[in-house]
């Protein structure tokens, strides 16, 4: 399969740069993957394409504050960005991305915080030390990691709105953008209707939005991120399955997960478990576990919109996003969504 299949023209004027005014109230563009069909709707109005029993999955994880700004011993500004929560992570070493020189031996100030630079890797990362957590330094000195393609800084707003309301375990560098319009009423509507909600934890990585750099899609080498799945929301997703309801998917992250782990779900019910999910679905793969996915729209060439293509098919998913930029949808991370059904 070629890259450059899976085009399409995105008007710059459409990428959202700001979230929604009010939290909720983005528009939600819902495509029937079966018929074509496309209706125009709210987000706020999920409940109303679910039935009793279905069950909703969501990422808990939270986003850190992991864009660091730093000065050398002669004064000279750099810039970090903490990578990713893996499996085994000492909190006082974390690797970051860098720019501006650096070398093995320095020592960093952020803030009245000091930082050694352990080692420098390849592909502008180093491994980074602290006597002080990093989280902690991350949290009182860091920035939020805005999108680049946002072209602005983060402001006291995003601390808030590029997080979820139900965000838990620290560790990603990019949120779970599906999630950012999901509301504590939204919940209750859903709660009320039957609808059952359970979470996972996948850590979303810079990989989620790197470029695919090859021409040919099987030879794309996907990044891998960190994933917990409990045992309580193994269990949801067995009891959803045969009682022929629906899993619905927030997000790309947690169809990732879902997917990787689908054997694992199916035969071992009764443990939690965690990985390195590093899978990349694009159009052909058979979904296991989601019935139905919630997602944002997504940028051309894009690993997240390969998987949508996969589970809308490519023809379907171009149709609802040329009828999105007809409609003036918001696109991206801060953007409106799409429920493919």
């Amino acid at each position: 399969m070629n890259l450059a299949d899976y085009d399409y023209e995105l008007p710059e004027n459409l990428i959202a740069t700001q979230p929604p005014a009010v939290r909720g109230s983005s528009r939600l563009l819902v495509l029937n993957r079966k018929t074509g069909e496309i209706t125009h709707d709210y987000y706020a109005n999920l409940p109303g394409y679910l039935a009793s029993g279905d069950l909703i999955v969501r990422n808990n994880t939270q986003v850190i504050k992991a864009r660091l700004l730093a000065k050398t011993e002669s004064g000279d500004d750099r810039e970090l960005l903490l990578l990713e929560s893996h499996a085994v992570n000492n909190p006082h070493k974390r690797k970051v991305l860098y720019r501006g020189k650096i070398r093995a031996g320095d020592t960093l100030m952020i803030g009245e915080d000091r930082v050694h630079v352990e080692e420098v890797l390849g592909g502008g990362e180093a491994i980074i030390a602290a006597q002080k957590p990093l989280l902690s330094i991350a949290d009182e000195q860091g920035k939020v990691p805005l999108p680049p393609y946002m072209h602005r800084e983060a402001t006291a707003n995003d601390s808030e709105r590029y997080q979820t309301v139900f965000a838990a375990h620290a560790g990603s560098v990019a949120a779970p953008t599906a999630s950012l319009n999901f509301t504590h009423q939204l919940e209750s509507l859903l709660d009320q209707k039957g609808v059952l909600t359970s979470e996972l934890t996948l850590h979303v990585g810079l990989g989620t939005f790197l470029p695919i750099r090859v021409d040919t899609l099987e030879n794309h080498k996907m990044h891998s991120e960190y994933f917990v799945v409990p045992k309580s929301t193994k269990s949801a997703i067995n009891r959803c399955k045969l009682s022929k309801n629906k899993v619905l998917a927030i997000g790309t992250t947690v169809t990732r997960t879902l997917e990787y782990a689908a054997v694992n779900i199916a035969e071992h019910a009764n443990e939690d478990s965690s990985g390195e999910a590093d899978i990349f679905i694009y159009p052909g793969y058979d979904f296991k576990t989601v019935d139905a996915l919630l997602t944002n729209f997504h940028a051309p060439k894009s690993t997240v919109l390969m998987m949508a293509a996969a589970f809308a098919g490519w023809d379907n998913l171009l149709t609802a996003y040329n009828e999105a930029i007809k409609e003036n949808y918001a696109f991206l991370s801060y953007g409106d969504s799409m429920l493919i059904i």
